[in-house]
């Protein structure tokens, strides 16, 4: 994979960092508040929502509503299915798990596309397996990245072995394998309907 314009891939990982440490200062300081980061985290959604596909007159980017439900979904079954078997607990919240976390994954879905929609054209040979290989890169390293600055903030701690800054293994491949699946699912309708999306195709 050869990046041809690394100052401006520079750039959007930059861009991407900071959106992280932003976000995860928002939600370590407001932690004990759930129902305002979902507020906060919901209206964020409703702006990228009302951006991308109601004000567009044209090119309505309709995947990334499939894309935002498919991971809000799958990120609320593992939440639950990970916090029920004790592998990982919220903190100073009333509840076992967080009213923002759906807003969360459905936005970290809308992140890592806009980030590979970014970076793509800094690639040489913008080919599938090209696409791939980043997308698999930016989902191990950015998503844990994030969480590292919630975990050290105290909004939750994991409870599986084999830990890097916080973050388990098991919570690196678990993450990987949600983007992965709906990258996956994304390429199918795409190729299926003839979409045309840098990302997928």
């Amino acid at each position: 994979m050869i990046i041809t314009n690394k100052k401006l891939f520079s750039k959007e990982i930059l861009k991407a960092l900071l959106k992280l440490i932003v976000a995860g200062v928002l939600i370590g300081v407001l932690k004990k508040h759930d129902v305002i980061i979902a507020g906060i985290l919901g209206l964020k959604l409703l702006y990228n929502i009302n951006k991308e596909i109601i004000q567009p007159k044209t090119n309505k980017n309709w995947l990334l509503i499939i894309g935002m439900l498919l991971t809000g979904f799958g990120g609320i079954i593992g939440e639950y299915w990970g916090v029920s078997n004790g592998y990982w607990e919220y903190h100073e919240v009333g509840r076992e798990l967080p009213l923002w976390l759906p807003f969360a994954w459905m936005l970290a879905f809308y992140f890592l596309y806009k980030l590979e929609a970014n970076l793509i054209p800094t690639l040489k040979n913008q080919s599938s397996k090209n696409k791939i290989i980043l997308a698999i890169i930016l989902a191990l390293i950015l998503p844990a990245f994030g969480e590292v600055i919630t975990i050290y903030l105290g909004v939750w701690t994991y409870f599986w072995p084999y830990q890097i800054l916080g973050v388990p293994l098991y919570a690196f491949i678990c993450l990987v394998f949600v983007h992965m699946l709906v990258y996956v699912i994304l390429n199918f309708i795409c190729k299926k309907y003839k979409i045309k999306d840098i990302v997928y195709n």
